[in-house]
Order: C-alpha cells, then sequence, then structure tokens
C-alpha cells in the first residue's frame, strides 16, 4: 500500500468568482451587472473599461461608488471504485465533493476630473479573485487517495470493507487594483489614453486530512494501527517462512506438497507480484522489508494539514482609444501582460508538497487582456452596445507551467441595451458569452474554466439632476466538463470527474458629478 498523499487546492480559487477570464474580474462596478457590454461606455465606468471615453464627460468631477456581493457554488461529480467503501456513501461508487464560495462585500471605487480635452481618472477594486470557497468535505483529488487503499488491501488478501475521514479546505484570494489613467482628445472625434495598474495579492488556504479509519475483518483502525497490524503480519510471514528450505523455490513447495495453492496465491497477494519462481529466501526478505516499511509508517503521523498565506504584487501598462461620430462610439484597450510572483507565508505544512513550505515563490501572470467595445444610440432614450474581450492566457506564466494546456486564452462576447422610461427611470439588459479556451489537461478539481452564458439586468433611478442609483442582477449558467482518465489523479485506477458551477452577483451603486 502506498503512502497516503494530500493534494491541497491552492489554486482553487484564483480565478475570478464574477465575470472575467481565468485570473481577471471584468466587472468593476453594479452598472456592469445591467449590462455588462461597456467596453465603449463614455459615462464614469469607463475609468476601467474604456479609459479613452472619459474625454467626452461633461467638464467636472466624476464620481462611482458600487458594491456587489458574489455567491457562488462548485461542484464536482466523481466517480471512482474506491467511493464504494466510503461510509455513508451507500456503496455507491459516485460521490459529490460541493464547495461554495461567498463575497457579500466587493466594493470599488472609480473617479474622474474632466477638463477640456484632458480627463485624469483613478479606481480601486478588486480585479482578480474576490472570495472564499469551502470544501467541508474535501476534495476528490485526496479522498481518492484513501479511497483506493480498500481497493489494494483487498487484492492483498486483507479483507477491507469500508473507510471514514476528516477532511476541509477554505481558501480566500483577493487580487486588490489601484488604477491611475490619463485621457486627451485628440479631435473632436478621437481621443487616446494610458494607465497603469498596481496588482496586490492577498491569499490564505487552510485545510486537513484528519482520523483516517479502514474497517478491516469488522474491526476500525486507524491508519497507525492498520499498519502496525499489516507489519506484524507481515513479520510473522516472514519468520513462518523460515521453517521452510530456503533454497527452494516457492512453485517447487506447491508442487512436493509442502504449500498449498492458496497459501502460495496469498503470498503473492502479500508482496503485490507472483512469488511462484522465487526462492523461499527471496519471499521471506521481501516480507521482512514489507515489516519494516509498515512499522516505519505506524510510528509516522499521517494527518495532514495546510495554513498557508501568500502575498505578491505586479503592474500592469493600459493604452486605449476612441473614435467618437454622430451616434456611433467604438473603443479599444489593450492591457499588457504582469508579471507577477506569489511568495508563501506558511506556518503548517505537514502534507510533504514541497511547494507549500514558507518562502517558496510561485508564478501567478495576470494574462494580458484585448478588449473591443461599440455603442450606438438608436434614438434618444435607447441605446445599444456590444463587446469582444480576449485573455492571453496562453502567454502568462502560471504554476506547475498550466499555461501549456490552454488553446489560446478566454474569448468573451458582450450584448447590452438600455432604455431610458423616464427622465428617472432607465433600465437596462445584457449578455455575455464566455468560451474558454482551456484543455482536458487542464482540468482539475483544484481548478477548472468552463464555457458558459451569463444575463444581467437592471436599472438606474435618477435621484437628482447629478446623483444616479444603480440596481442591478447577474447570473451565470456554465456548461457541464466530464473528464474520464485511465490514472485518476494518480492512483493508476480509472475514474471520472464532471465539473459544474453556479454563479449570482446583486449590485448597488451611486454616481454623482459636480
Amino acid at each position: 500500500m502506498k503512502k497516503l498523499l494530500f493534494v491541497p487546492f491552492l489554486s482553487l480559487i484564483a480565478g475570478s468568482v464574477f465575470a472575467g477570464g481565468l485570473l481577471t474580474n471584468t466587472n468593476q462596478s453594479a452598472h456592469f451587472l445591467r449590462n455588462p457590454a461597456l467596453d465603449a461606455t463614455t459615462e464614469i465606468d469607463g475609468v476601467y473599461t474604456n479609459p479613452a471615453g472619459l474625454t467626452f464627460l461633461s467638464d467636472g468631477f466624476h464620481l462611482s461608488f458600487s458594491n456587489q456581493s458574489a455567491f457562488q457554488t462548485r461542484t464536482i461529480v466523481s466517480t471512482f471504485e474506491g467511493y464504494k467503501y466510503a461510509d455513508a456513501n451507500n456503496g455507491s461508487t459516485t460521490k459529490l465533493f460541493k464547495g461554495e464560495a461567498s463575497a457579500p462585500v466587493i466594493p470599488s471605487f472609480q473617479f474622474a476630473y474632466k477638463k477640456g480635452k484632458y480627463a485624469f481618472s483613478t479606481s480601486f477594486a478588486v480585479t482578480g479573485g474576490g472570495g472564499k470557497a469551502t470544501f467541508n468535505e474535501g476534495l476528490s483529488s485526496f479522498e481518492s487517495q484513501v479511497a483506493k487503499t480498500p481497493i489494494s488491501l483487498n487484492a492483498s488478501g486483507v479483507p477491507t470493507t469500508g473507510y471514514s475521514l476528516q477532511s476541509y479546505m477554505e481558501g480566500s484570494q483577493f487580487i486588490f487594483g489601484w488604477q491611475i489613467n490619463g485621457s486627451y482628445k485628440i479631435n473632436d472625434n478621437f481621443s487616446a489614453a494610458l494607465g497603469v495598474r498596481l496588482n496586490i495579492v492577498s491569499s490564505k488556504y487552510d485545510g486537513y486530512l484528519r482520523n483516517m479509519k479502514f474497517t478491516v475483518g469488522g474491526t476500525d483502525l486507524t491508519v497507525n494501527q492498520l499498519y502496525s497490524t499489516l507489519s506484524a503480519s507481515a513479520a510473522t510471514t516472514a519468520t513462518n517462512l523460515g521453517a521452510l528450505p530456503a533454497t527452494y523455490t516457492i512453485g517447487q513447495l506447491v508442487t512436493a506438497g509442502y504449500l498449498t495453492t492458496d497459501k502460495a496465491t496469498s503470498l503473492s497477494k502479500g508482496l503485490g507480484k507472483d512469488v511462484t519462481a522465487m526462492t523461499v529466501a527471496q519471499v521471506q526478505a521481501g516480507y521482512t522489508v514489507t515489516a519494516a516499511s509498515y512499522s516505519a509508517a505506524a510510528n509516522t503521523n499521517q494527518d495532514k494539514e495546510l495554513n498557508c498565506s501568500q502575498t505578491g504584487w505586479g503592474v500592469t501598462p493600459i493604452i486605449g482609444i476612441d473614435y467618437h461620430i454622430n451616434n456611433l462610439n467604438l473603443a479599444a484597450k489593450y492591457e499588457f501582460r504582469t508579471a507577477l510572483n506569489i511568495q508563501n507565508d506558511t506556518k503548517v505544512n505537514t502534507t510533504g508538497v514541497a511547494v507549500y513550505d514558507d518562502g517558496v515563490n510561485t508564478p501567478q501572470d495576470i494574462p494580458a487582456l484585448l478588449t473591443l467595445g461599440a455603442e450606438y444610440q438608436l434614438c434618444k432614450k435607447w441605446k445599444v452596445s456590444c463587446g469582444y474581450h480576449h485573455f492571453f492566457d496562453s502567454d502568462a506564466k502560471m504554476a506547475n507551467n498550466k499555461q501549456q494546456y490552454i488553446n489560446g486564452g478566454v474569448n468573451e462576447y458582450l450584448l447590452g441595451s438600455e432604455y431610458q422610461l423616464t427622465d428617472m427611470f432607465l433600465i437596462s439588459a445584457g449578455g455575455q458569452i464566455t468560451r474558454t479556451g482551456v484543455t482536458d489537461a487542464y482540468q482539475t478539481d483544484m481548478s477548472y474554466s468552463l464555457n458558459s452564458y451569463s444575463i444581467g439586468f437592471g436599472g438606474a433611478v435618477k435621484i437628482t439632476p447629478d446623483l444616479r442609483l444603480n440596481l442591478s442582477y447577474f447570473f451565470t449558467n456554465y456548461d457541464k466538463w466530464t473528464k474520464t482518465s485511465t490514472n485518476y489523479n494518480e492512483t493508476t485506477l480509472a475514474g471520472t470527474d464532471v465539473y459544474d458551477r453556479t454563479n449570482k452577483v446583486f449590485g448597488i451603486g451611486l454616481e454623482y458629478k459636480f
């Protein structure tokens, strides 16, 4: 039996819990939730989405403050032979692992000052991550290492009917972004902008794998008790073999009647290989080594625990252009790749996985992003908009070089519409289609990306001529992804994971100009 493994989900919530790419949040205001196609906006939201368009604001100060509340579930339906031995799984080979991510308070702030041909702006928001994910029963990637043990024990002739454990994982990640822009109107139709964003990463991960027990011969044994029992059994077998002629093979002893066929089969199971052609001395040596290995494992703490925090920072250069003619506005923005490394501050790491040791640095680049947008005023009260986003994920360095399993990157297609019901009330709605560029090799229960479509809607209330209230709701439907492997979580056995998730976000915000 191989040593039990523990594999934390350090990158599980590294991805966004909102709209955006694998690591980027594109929703930076309550306005976005009711109309995600803001890539060509000339309103205050342009501080993030279209800084070049800010030159078309009215002269003066413009301020926006929003809060978003996001709630997400992540489910992995895993099918693996070993799960039929799990207590309370009713003999089923399929088990559900469910995580919940919540972020009730996600504030964002945008500010712009426009004077003549110039506009200066700044913003602060959660530009990546943004929540806490909790898996109260851990993940299949490490429970499968426990679940394979009854299979191995039964194959070795040790009757095992069940297992139990306590498993828990919780992680949080926030990438805080502070952005400043300068915009200039080159002529009546064309403007450009330069900006920079400082990204600060703050993450924390806690988890454990404890109190593993196996039901062997009708008795519940802890891992240490199990190893001690196996060690004693192997040592007894080695001693008993000493009474047999050392130079004879097991096959010869069976033929001569010194051993039964069943006993020879049992000896093979105990060593995990056919011993027919091995001499008694060789088999005895094998059991002696096995007994010592089990004895060492019995004296080792099998509980695993992780308490790790991570910090890091990186800078994103940003350029943008905007072209405005009559009722049409066109815009483009490019955010350069952000080289970013995160460093561990680890209090406890008994997982045996060195990447989580104190002081270790891990690459986690924010990929480059290209956005294109168009907005058209159909009439005085009604405007429509569209947008396109491409994240260059394949060019961003990731932990374990996961970028090699991405074909290009994420693509997003956006559409929105706003209608002014009265001077006081406005309604809007929009949608976003996301097509992930990841391959099957990228997907794990620790980090996965799914195709999806999102719908947002809401409205705005003009409380005074200079003050507007935004209210919005945004939800995402995901396509399930099924991954089947002949070496499930490196157990050498077959298994299947079906990945899914849900997402909903509520937004409220105020816009003020003066």
